[in-house]
Order: C-alpha cells, then sequence, then structure tokens
C-alpha cells in the first residue's frame, strides 16, 4: 500500500513539473498598436517570403537540439533599422515558444523584428507580422513617417471603463472597449502624434473625419 501511494504521489510529481515546464514555454503576448510594435523594434520591413528551412541553433540545458526557422525574404523596403538588406528571418520553430509561420509562396509581409548581436533578424508572435494587403491605406503611410515621429507619446490599451490618461503626452487605445477587438478604429486608421504644445493625440491620415485629431476624454 505504502509503495502504491509513493509511486502515486511521484507520477503526480512527474506530471505536474512536465505541466509547469509546458506552461512556463507557452507563448504570451500583451496587445500592442501598430504604432507600439513600430516603435519598440529595431527592424520593420516589407518582404517578401520565398523559403524556409529548420535549423539547429544549440542544444538546452537537457542536451536536446534547439532548432528555429529561417525564413529566406527578398526584401522591398526598410522603413525602420541598420543601413542593409536582410535575406533571411529566424523564429522559433513551434508557436507555444512564439515561433511565426509564414507563407513561402511570395507572398508579401510587413514584418517588424529585434536585431541580434550577430545582425540577424528574429521575430516572434508577440511582434508586428501582417500580409502587406491587409494594411490599410493610413496604415502604409504611417511606417513612413507617421508612427516614427510618435514614438515619444506613450498609447496606453484601456481593457475596461473606466480608464484615463496620466499625462497629456498620452494616447487612450479604447478599441478592445468600444469594439471588442485590438484591430479596431484606432489601429487601422490612427496614429498618436505630438502636438505643437507637446501633448499627444489620435490623428487619422487617409479619408480624415471632420476633424483629423481626435480627442478622447477620460471617461
Amino acid at each position: 500500500m505504502t509503495w502504491a501511494v509513493n509511486s502515486c504521489f511521484f507520477t503526480l510529481a512527474i506530471l505536474f513539473l512536465w505541466r509547469v515546464e509546458e506552461v512556463a514555454e507557452a507563448c504570451s503576448c500583451s496587445p500592442a498598436h501598430p504604432q507600439q510594435a513600430f516603435c519598440s523594434a529595431d527592424v520593420v520591413i516589407r518582404a517578401k517570403v520565398v523559403g524556409q528551412q529548420e535549423i539547429d541553433v544549440g542544444n538546452n540545458i537537457y542536451g536536446n537540439p534547439i532548432k528555429q526557422i529561417k525564413y529566406d525574404i527578398k526584401q522591398i523596403k526598410m522603413f525602420k533599422g541598420p543601413n542593409q538588406n536582410f535575406d533571411a528571418i529566424y523564429t522559433a520553430s513551434s508557436s507555444a515558444v512564439c515561433g511565426v509561420t509564414l507563407e513561402t509562396n511570395g507572398k508579401e509581409y510587413l514584418i517588424t523584428g529585434r536585431l541580434e548581436s550577430d545582425g540577424k533578424m528574429h521575430v516572434t508572435l508577440c511582434q508586428l507580422i501582417e500580409p502587406w494587403d491587409t494594411l490599410t491605406d493610413t496604415q502604409r503611410k504611417s511606417l513612413v513617417q507617421r508612427y516614427e515621429v510618435g514614438c515619444d507619446c506613450k498609447i496606453t490599451h484601456c481593457t475596461s471603463i473606466p480608464c484615463m490618461i496620466s499625462t497629456p503626452a498620452e494616447c487612450l487605445w479604447t478599441d478592445w472597449v468600444i469594439e471588442k477587438t485590438v484591430n479596431g478604429e484606432l489601429a487601422k486608421h490612427y496614429a498618436c502624434v505630438k502636438r505643437s504644445d507637446d501633448s499627444c493625440a489620435w490623428y487619422r491620415g487617409a479619408a480624415p473625419p471632420k476633424k483629423d485629431f481626435l480627442d478622447i476624454e477620460d471617461p
């Protein structure tokens, strides 16, 4: 009886540790407005994905090989980053650890990523990677200037009411509470830019409404 109980506890302990490791490796990302993704990225490019291969990049603490996916790309335009042409991007081999899956038939993407010390561009699910043809006119135009000039502004994600800004140099991102999606009107058609008085406000660049600046008052 004692052996059976001990064996049961041992099995439960192994399952618990396995579950903890699984949870620890799960990918979790906070929602980000496209402008936040642009400002926090080291590199922002438009590129075609033309191929992929799985590569070994070392071993983990258990001696098992660590795999990555190398996507071969043809860079079309650099919006932010070093003065170089990238011909590949790298990502984890599984979405569980934030690896990205891309189509390799020449599909064009907007890709934001991190520049590694060896000069390689690394991408994850937590960064903005979208098919180019799904971007709005405002998002495409903002990649050239508006997002960058608004990087000194802070975008605050509003998840429930009430929510408010703490400084004038802040924009409330209310897509979730109003539209129940993070890919709403403000994400698609607005950039948070600094005004002449150093305050920040939402600016709509394409097909402007009655006024270009959108002031969202505190509830």
